[in-house]
């Protein structure tokens, strides 16, 4: 009948014996746990019973039991007139044999698929142990009947016929299992346990043989290899039904709570140190028993293992190269020792023994006395085996396991005994003690050949053993990981490569994918290791992909320090090939999902794509920031979430640093950046990266200061413009460090500085090599501004000293540029100097002399106050404001007012072409507040007048003044006098200025009108607004007239076409009586001056648009 074997696959984790007496066909233990192991006896029987069979647990009565049982019915036989109960040892030989073939007959037999050999050894020594400690005189609480209800061991183990441990011990000492012996003994109760390994000593004391000495090393061995928690459920289920029938009863009496085979397993403290002792007392009766040198080495061994985990030292863990090689030492004893117990083992079954010899049990802390008695013995065993032991491990022909863990034991006890021997909490007799026997052992270690230690392991085992380790997921084996990857003699090999494959994710550690890329470019070179290295490629990029972000980032940054901008296609050619069309294909992925969604899935790849080639990932991404509208910040993004690229790269001639983000940038798309939208991608892509959302920044204002407006901010460079919109960025940029002194401030605000000082001669220069607009210059003063402003808040971190020197070479350096500049770092000049300006200043100021004083100026003669007050005007609002309160005009002298509105209008036209849009706004604010003030006179002009309606003009009064002033001025400036005086690109910059005049005041005239018609007296302001209208109009197609026609009608077009469309819609409005004769005139009026208009693509579309009214 087969044997029920549910459970054969939870055996596994139990190692089976080693091969010796009866001869193993399989290599696995098995519990053969029965899967109904949770159901009563009762209902067991029942349903092995329908099936033929009677099944109790784990164990069966079938064949197998029934073969058993004959066995042991011959050795009664044998045995009479005395029953099996009182065997003697000497009687085993002739009784044993009839039960030991059963056993063999049984452990080979096919009755069950598959077979089960190590599992029917487990399960006989279950029935013999059970049935000895089961018996009657030994379990007085407890009746047969409830046995027979209750333990299921009851019909299998009373099919035996009743035994002693004579039989027990034998069977285990002919199947050679030391361990399971151990397994099952550590598992009873503590009282048990004592006593059933006291009866174990006693027996092997008693006509000691040497088969009894080797197996009572062995188990001793084995307790000290014990780790609990590996029990399979056949001694699980031994333990259960032990404790409940063995342990005393509690206090009250009552007897052990009823069996479930379900329940959790007990939890007791560990045995194995309880046990020791009596072991040691085993080995004091059996010494004159151990007669081989092997065992006098082994038991020396297992007696300094006991002392050496007896006393309390810190334990460092072995280095994991040192742990490789003892592992690797032992497991070439085993293979050249064919005697050994591990010869004929599998590798990874050698590994793990080792690895179980390695990590022995720490036991509890003796008393002094008992560790002292203990040494005693020792050096007693020390003094009478020296002899012997020296000759023999002296002897290289005689090294093996024994003498090799011997000496391994003698060293480890000796630094123990050396290092305790130092403590504080030791009297001084025990320290002696402690101190002479370190001294003997380390004599006795010197005397032995160190060539006779080991056997010293070929490079082959090595790895062949850190490869199992890591297979088969042993201790340490994450350990042994960065050892594999760094061998160099293993590397790329069939097995390693292997390996690798097979165990990746353990592999997935930023460091070990470091150590294996160090490997492939160690080895990038070696042709016949380049199949090997495709896969070794593979791995590596799988790994990495599963890495968190910022170990990801970690690699790359190694990556860049060891190999550079080139990444891992600089290592080997495994890694750039197909690179381009992998980076194009995810490129094109991205710019498809420019979304939240797709972040993620564009960082991962973008992630894998930098490793490859950082340069070229980075530079595809710049190009596809200017080439792609909209997608700068998602790329911007994408590379913040690398801040790795912060590497920065040493330059060749100089010994500083710029980080390969920035260079590639500049390689990249610098020169390439033409039309206005790709500049303002740009600076938002470049802003995005100094000043991310929730991550921290890729650039930092200083190095884009240095490298991207240092270099390019001079006149005649082409992107300077470009390089002081950058710099707007970069002084946004909030940052608590002091970035600001290491970027040269001074140098930086004496540019900028003289780029002011160009603008003040910029019509002078010839046309076609201004390398930007006017309009710049307000970018130059915007940045100079915030850059003084930044520079004297970060004041105090700079020594008094140093800011003295360099504010007085500054001011050094721009007192040979004109003299408005100065005036532009008051923040930085502070108390340090005083505003420098023309002498003439002083005739049209009241200016405080503690704060202002003269410069020379040849070019600002005699009547030049005003002109210089103006040009004050233009710098800031600040100065503006205190010129307006400094100036002195006697408003009552008619003369005098009549005199300062004529120098005005002459200032005017020498400043106006040189003014900037924010300037001139500046001096369109001193227009309105001067002529509000009635410092500043200007007739009206009836030139445009048909009659003189009799209405209320005095909330327009500025705005027709502004445009009478303006065209006055113009009519200076295109006189015949000044026709000459400048190039034509000025007359456009005038006609620009012109218009955004006429528009801000355009808008001044609706927000008047809208406050009009808001109030409460609802004056109807319509025939006041057609005359401003009609004024407006007229002054614009006048200018229109008077400035060259090259590129400057367009604006003047687009102005009066405006003065139309606000005119048409009060015209519309207009249904008050009367209106539609007015209506008539006016329109005749703009009619006939419009046909006056010598453009005539201009007269064309102002007469359409007359026409529509």
């Amino acid at each position: 009948m087969a044997l029920a074997s549910s459970a054969s696959s939870s055996a596994a984790s139990c190692s089976p014996e080693p091969q010796g007496g009866l001869q193993a066909q399989g290599s696995h233990a098995s519990s053969s746990f029965s899967s109904s192991t949770s159901k009563p006896p009762r209902a067991l029987r029942e349903e092995a019973a329908a099936a033929g069979a009677m099944e109790l647990g784990p164990l069966t009565i079938c064949g197998e039991v029934t073969i058993l049982h004959g066995g042991f019915l011959m050795a009664t036989r044998l045995c009479h007139p005395k029953p099996l109960s009182e065997l003697a040892k000497s009687d085993w030989p002739l009784v044993g044999k009839p039960i030991i073939e059963a056993l063999e007959e049984i452990c080979t037999s096919h009755s069950s698929y598959p077979p089960e050999p190590s599992a029917w050894k487990k399960k006989a020594a279950v029935i013999l142990w059970s049935q000895i400690l089961f018996s009657g005189s030994s379990m007085p609480t407890v009746s047969t009947n409830q046995r027979w209800k209750e333990d299921v061991f009851f019909s299998v183990s009373t099919m035996i016929p009743e035994v002693n441990h004579t039989v027990l011990f034998e069977m285990f000492k002919e199947m050679n299992a030391p361990r399971l012996f151990t397994q099952m003994l550590l598992v009873l109760p503590e009282a048990v346990c004592l006593k059933e390994l006291e009866t174990f000593v006693e027996y092997v004391a008693k006509e000691t043989s040497p088969r009894d000495v080797s197996f009572f090393l062995d188990v001793w061995w084995e307790i000290m290899k014990h780790k609990e928690g590996q029990e399979d459920r056949l001694t699980l289920l031994f333990r259960t039904v032990s404790h409940q029938f063995l342990s005393e009863p509690d206090d009250t009496g009552q007897p052990p709570k009823r069996f479930k085979s379900d329940a959790p397993p007990l939890t007791e403290p560990s045995m194995a140190t309880t046990v020791l002792p009596v072991l040691m007392e085993g080995l004091k009766l059996i010494r004159e028993s151990i007669v081989p040198t092997k065992m006098k080495c082994y038991a020396l061994a297992n007696l300094l293992d006991v002392l050496s985990v007896s006393i309390e030292c810190e334990v460092e863990l072995l280095p994991i190269q040192t742990y490789l090689d003892k592992v690797s030492s032992v497991v070439t004893l085993w293979i050249s020792d064919s005697d050994n117990r591990y010869n004929k083992r599998e590798l990874d079954e050698k590994v793990k023994e080792v690895e179980r010899s390695m990590s022995v049990l720490n036991v509890a802390k003796l008393s002094n006395k008992s560790l002292l008695d203990d040494l005693g013995f020792l050096r007693t065993l020390l003094e009478e085996w020296s002899p012997e032991l020296q000759g023999f491990l002296n002897d290289p022909q005689q090294v093996c396991y024994e003498s090799y863990r011997l000496l391994d034991c003698l060293a480890s006890l000796e630094k123990r005994l050396v290092n305790y021997a130092k403590s504080e909490n030791l009297d001084e007799p025990t320290a002696q003690t402690m101190a002479e026997l370190s001294k003997r052992i380390a004599d006795f270690l010197e005397k032995i050949n160190p060539g006779s230690w080991s056997k010293e392991s070929n490079n082959d085992i090595v790895a062949s053993v850190a490869m199992v380790i890591i297979d088969k997921r042993m201790d340490r084996h994450l350990e042994v990981c960065p050892v594999f990857v760094t061998q160099k003699s293993w590397a790329f090999t069939k097995d390693w490569v292997a390996c690798l494959v097979r165990n990746k994710e353990l592999f997935q550690e930023a460091e070990l994918i470091l150590k294996l890329l160090q490997m492939v470019a160690a080895c990038a070179h070696v042709a016949e290791s380049q199949e090997q290295i495709a896969k070794v490629a593979k791995v590596i990029l799988e790994c990495y992909a599963e890495l968190l972000l910022t170990d990801q980032n970690k690699v790359i940054s190694e990556v860049l320090a060891a190999w550079g901008r080139k990444g891992l296609s600089g290592i080997s050619e495994t890694f750039s090939e197909g690179f381009q069309e992998e980076l194009n294909v995810a490129f094109n992925q991205i710019i498809k999902s420019v979304s939240g969604e797709g972040f993620k899935r564009a960082v991962a790849s973008v992630s894998r794509l930098v490793l490859l080639n950082p340069e070229a990932t980075i530079k595809k991404i710049c190009n596809l920031v200017v080439a792609n509208l909209g997608t700068h910040q998602f790329m911007a993004e994408i590379l913040c979430s690398f801040p790795a690229l912060r590497f920065q790269e040493h330059q060749d001639s100089t010994d500083a640093s710029v980080s390969l983000l920035l260079n590639c940038l500049k390689e990249s798309i610098w020169d390439r950046l033409i039309t206005a939208k790709e500049k303002e991608q740009f600076l938002e892509f470049l802003e995005y990266l100094m000043q991310p959302t929730g991550a921290n920044p890729l650039l930092c204002p200083a190095e884009v200061t240095q490298n991207l407006i240092f270099p390019f901010l001079k006149a005649d460079s082409p992107c300077m413009e470009l390089c002081l919109q950058i710099l707007e960025k970069v002084l946004k940029v909030p940052s608590e460090q002091n970035w600001i002194h290491t970027c040269h401030p001074f140098p930086l605000i004496l540019s900028l500085c003289r780029l002011l000082d160009g603008f003040t001669q910029y019509w002078h220069e010839p046309e076609g090599q201004h390398a930007c607009s006017l309009e710049t210059k307000d970018l130059v003063a915007t940045n100079l501004a915030q850059l003084c402003s930044a520079l004297s808040t970060q004041k105090d971190s700079l020594s008094p000293e140093l800011w003295n020197q360099s504010v007085s070479w500054l001011h050094k350096k721009v007192g040979a540029l004109d003299w408005t500049v100065g005036l532009r770092l008051k923040n930085v000049y502070g108390e340090h100097f005083k505003n420098e300006v023309p002498a003439t200043l002083f005739e049209v100021c009241k200016l405080p002399e503690d704060e202002w004083t003269t410069r020379p100026a040849p070019q600002y003669g005699a009547g030049s106050g005003l002109m210089a007050w103006m040009e004050c005007c233009c710098i800031s609002a600040t100065l503006r404001e205190q010129m307006l309160v400094l100036l002195t005009v006697n408003v009552d002298n008619p003369e005098e007012v009549n005199l300062f509105s004529k120098g005005f209008l002459v200032a005017l036209v020498q400043v106006f072409p040189w003014c900037s849009q924010s300037e001139w706004r500046r001096l369109i604010h001193v227009i309105k507040s001067l002529l509000e003030r009635e410092v500043l006179y200007v007739p009206y002009s009836l030139e445009y007048v048909q009659y003189l309606p009799l209405l209320n003009f005095r909330p327009f009064a500025y705005h027709l003044q502004f445009s009478v002033l303006l065209l006055r001025g113009f009519q200076f400036l295109c006189g015949s006098s000044g026709a000459t005086w400048l190039p034509s690109d000025a007359w456009k910059h005038m006609a620009r200025l012109y218009c955004l005049g006429l528009s801000d005041l355009l808008g001044s005239v609706k927000s008047i009108v809208r406050g009009q018609w808001h109030s409460t007296e609802e004056k109807n302001v319509t025939r006041e607004l057609s005359f401003v209208y009609i004024q407006l109009f007229c002054h614009t197609l006048h200018v229109a007239a008077m400035l060259p026609d090259e590129g400057t009608g367009e604006g003047l077009l687009l102005l009066s076409l405006e003065i139309l469309s606000q005119y048409e819609v009060l015209y519309d409005a207009d249904e008050s009586l009367g209106s539609s004769l007015r209506k008539a005139n006016e329109k005749h009026f703009l009619g006939s001056i419009t046909e006056n208009v010598t453009n005539k693509e201009m007269r064309t579309m102002l007469l359409q648009k007359l026409r529509k009214l």
